[in-house]
């Protein structure tokens, strides 16, 4: 967390703590992705190392849609004083990967091909807590398309996202 009493140069620190991820990755993949998802968000699996970074946290995990909250504060900020858009881009890849992971069955993965985003507000940290959502579009068996958009307490709309995903089969038994 950021230190709100820095010293008087404005020196501040930032510790983060996580656990070491899931070794057994056949574990992992004994779930289906929703079930993953709320095995994390009911504290029953480590959060992901990317949360600890930006605060992410798990409002809402149903099939194919997904809300995530964030934290923005100064240790994001980029050269002229607002939150990086790596930040905007972290979260909106996060909550659309997750609402494709939502639709996974047992043994399936996925990963991110691209992801377009539109940066329609500043960020800052008086910002406070932001809201993302993420929702499937459409899913077919080897590619899965998502969008989101994150929101601010008041509901303005900050930042948008288009994505899609590979989804990854396990290789049939020989």
């Amino acid at each position: 967390m950021t230190n709100p009493g820095a010293d008087p140069s404005g020196e501040r620190s930032r510790t983060i703590r996580y656990q070491v991820p899931e070794r057994d990755k056949s574990a992992l993949f004994d779930r289906t992705g929703i079930e993953q998802l709320r095995a994390i968000a009911d504290g029953l699996s480590p959060d992901p190392p990317i949360s600890s970074h930006i605060g992410l946290k798990f409002v809402k995990i149903a099939d194919g849609d997904v809300v995530m909250t964030a934290v923005p504060d100064e240790s994001h900020y980029n050269p002229i004083g607002s939150v990086h858009g790596g930040f905007f881009a972290t979260v909106l890849d996060s909550v659309c990967g997750c609402a494709v992971h939502s639709t996974l069955p047992a043994g399936a993965g996925y990963t991110s091909l691209e992801i377009k985003v539109s940066f329609l507000r500043p960020i800052t940290a008086d910002t406070g807590q932001v809201t993302a959502h993420g929702w499937v579009v459409r899913r077919g068996r080897s590619a899965a398309f998502a969008d989101a958009d994150i929101r601010d307490r008041e509901g303005r709309v900050l930042a948008t996202a288009s994505s899609t995903c590979l989804i990854i089969h396990p290789d049939p038994a020989p």
